[in-house]
């Protein structure tokens, strides 16, 4: 049955993380895998994460298997966060949730919600996008189409040509949205932007998929969720796959929700009832332990304020990282390759090399990103910029 499977390449970004750790340069540094880094490069598990871990350590008691639909407080926890309560009291009785393993489960099981309920739908993904998205949405049985959205050459979303490719999508296709912090590209569209792309979804009948990876890394937890809130109020359906990965720095936890908007009868229990089922095909019963730990944050006040306080110094971070880099570069007389840089907003940008600059900057400079540019600005660090920015300038 096996015999005949040859072996894989690596995954780009995580084959990447293999050479990193092989190398021996002292001055090497990494900035593939996305994941937000103190500037002694570590990962950490944010303050009140810890402590709701203290906590839930002295009280926790079992660890039967919880609901299907997640942890006791979850989805309620994920839709404040991410529609807020006046929004969400006002869509009752119209939006199922529940809680998946991750930002990669969540959209697995919207694009199969819609594959069940919609077989051969097309599902319409920026240029360029996350690369596992498209993976994803063929695994549950759908096809895309690619629509504009990155300009390298002026460093900029090409906001007219995104519109008329998405005039050429037909009535009930889906269209795959970053809700802040585009990956890999760091370029989000403003709110002119956002009211003329809903307003065309409205007008062809479409339906938006919304990715929020990055919710509070953009500019702040309320302005991030702006736009998918207004696409939740405006339109009839809406799906929003939400990951806790990088704002609770729940990375290996796999905590995740997928909500959805319907306006059919008894909308929101097919809703739920439907995603339950599919997740008992998938995985039968969500994880606990990240989910139980955001919740614990979420409704205890203090933890959740000092929450708050600490993803604000991690986006000024992030923010303070890009603008470095960009001067820099800047200085150097690339203003108008990378000075985008500094006015993007969360942990990547993609920056104007092409694949043989990068691989000579991996090769003689032991920096690492994957091939297409795109950087992990949290990789930086006021120490590593200079390096960084010689060993970029050096190549152009």
């Amino acid at each position: 049955m096996f015999s005949h499977l040859e072996p894989l390449p690596a995954d780009p970004i995580l084959g990447l993380s293999a050479l990193f750790k092989a190398d021996t340069n002292p001055e090497k540094v990494d900035l593939g895998v996305g994941v937000y880094k103190t500037a002694e490069g570590n990962t950490p598990i944010m303050r009140s994460i810890q402590a709701a871990f203290d906590r839930l350590v002295k009280t926790e008691g079992s660890k039967v298997y919880i609901a299907p639909t997640g942890w006791p407080g979850f989805t309620d926890a994920a839709l404040d966060l991410s529609l807020g309560a006046p929004l969400v009291h006002a869509l009752e009785g119209q939006i199922g949730a529940i809680q998946t393993p991750g930002g990669c489960g969540a959209l697995r099981l919207g694009f199969e919600l819609v594959n069940h309920a919609a077989p051969g739908t097309t599902v319409w993904v920026s240029n360029p996008t996350w690369a596992n998205h498209v993976p994803t949405l063929k695994a549950a049985g759908l096809d895309s189409k690619v629509y504009r959205y990155y300009d390298r050459a002026t460093t900029s979303i090409d906001i007219e040509g995104m519109l008329e490719d998405l005039k050429g999508a037909k009535a009930g296709d889906l269209i795959l949205l970053h809700a802040s912090c585009h990956n890999p590209t760091g370029a989000d569209l403003n709110d002119e932007e956002w009211d003329r792309v809903i307003e065309l979804i409205g007008e062809r009948g479409l339906v938006p998929f919304l990715d929020m990876a990055y919710q509070g890394f953009a500019q702040g937890l309320e302005a991030d969720a702006g736009p998918l809130r207004r696409a939740f109020e405006k339109l009839p359906e809406a799906v929003l796959s939400y990951s806790c990965s990088k704002n609770f720095g729940l990375y290996r936890e796999r905590t995740g929700a997928l909500i959805v908007k319907s306006q059919g009868k008894d909308a929101a229990k097919a809703l739920t009832t439907n995603l339950a089922r599919i997740a008992r095909e998938n995985y039968s019963m969500p994880p606990s332990h990240g989910a139980a730990l955001m919740t614990t944050v979420m409704q205890d006040e203090a933890l959740r304020a000092d929450w708050v306080a600490e993803l604000g110094e991690m986006r000024d971070r992030v923010n303070t990282l890009r603008r470095t880099l960009a001067d820099s570069l800047t200085q150097k007389g690339y203003g108008a390759e990378f000075g985008a840089v500094g006015r993007q907003t969360g942990m990547f940008s993609l920056l104007n090399l092409t694949p043989e600059q990068v691989a000579a900057v991996q090769k003689d400079k032991s920096i690492y990103f994957p091939a297409n540019g795109r950087i992990n600005v949290a990789g930086l660090t006021e120490a590593n910029i200079p390096y960084v920015a010689d060993a970029i300038a050096g190549v152009m």
